[in-house]
C-alpha cells in the first residue's frame, strides 16, 4: 500500500488553495491541500504499525512550528507544477529530516521544498499563461502547525488519514 507523510494548513487557507486547485490541478478530488513531508513510500499492515511508532517517537520530539507561505512559485522546467512557497525554517528542515531518516521503500526523487501545490500536470502553454496570472494573487499565511499525518492511497487514489501525530517536544 502507498503512504505519505504530510502537514494540513488552517482551513482558511486550504479554501485559498482549492479555489485555484478546482481549475488548475486534477488531483483536486484525491487530496486536500498539504505540504508534503514525506513522499510517497510502500509499506504493508506489520511494516506500517513499526512505521507509525517511528512517526509518533519523531512527533514526540518536535514543537509545533509556524508554516509562513510567502509567494506563488513554479517547479518549471522540471515539471510544470504551480505552488504556494513555504518558508523553509531550521525546525522543519529537522523535522523532515527526521521523518526520512525512517526505513522507507520511498520513491523520493526530488530536494524537500517546502510548498503547497495549486497547480499541475498543466501544458507549457497553461503553464506560461497561468503563472503570471498567480504570481498576482499572493499568498502570504501564518499559522502554527501542531500535527502531521500519516495518509493512505484507496484503490481510487484519494488519499486518507491513517493516523494523525501531535508535534510536542521541544527540540
Amino acid at each position: 500500500m502507498k503512504y505519505g507523510i504530510v502537514a494540513f494548513p488552517s482551513k482558511k487557507v486550504q479554501d485559498f488553495a482549492n479555489s485555484y486547485r478546482k481549475r488548475y490541478d486534477p488531483h483536486y478530488a484525491l487530496i486536500t491541500p498539504h505540504m508534503t513531508l514525506k513522499g510517497v513510500f510502500e509499506a504493508d499492515e506489520a511494516q506500517i504499525k513499526t512505521i507509525a511508532n517511528h512517526i509518533n517517537d519523531i512527533a514526540k520530539k518536535h514543537k509545533p512550528f509556524t508554516m509562513k507561505t510567502t509567494k506563488v512559485s513554479s517547479f518549471a522546467p522540471v515539471t510544470n507544477a504551480i505552488y504556494f512557497n513555504v518558508q523553509s525554517t531550521p525546525e522543519l528542515e529537522k523535522l523532515h529530516e527526521d521523518l526520512n531518516a525512517i526505513e522507507f521503500h520511498d520513491d523520493e526523487t526530488y530536494s524537500f521544498v517546502p510548498h503547497i501545490t495549486i497547480a499541475q500536470k498543466l501544458s507549457g502553454s497553461e503553464h506560461d499563461d497561468i503563472l503570471p496570472q498567480l504570481k498576482m494573487i499572493g499568498a502570504q499565511f501564518e499559522e502554527e502547525i501542531d500535527r502531521i499525518h500519516l495518509l493512505y492511497q484507496l484503490e481510487d487514489g484519494s488519499w486518507t488519514v491513517y493516523e494523525t501525530f501531535r508535534l510536542s517536544g521541544a527540540e
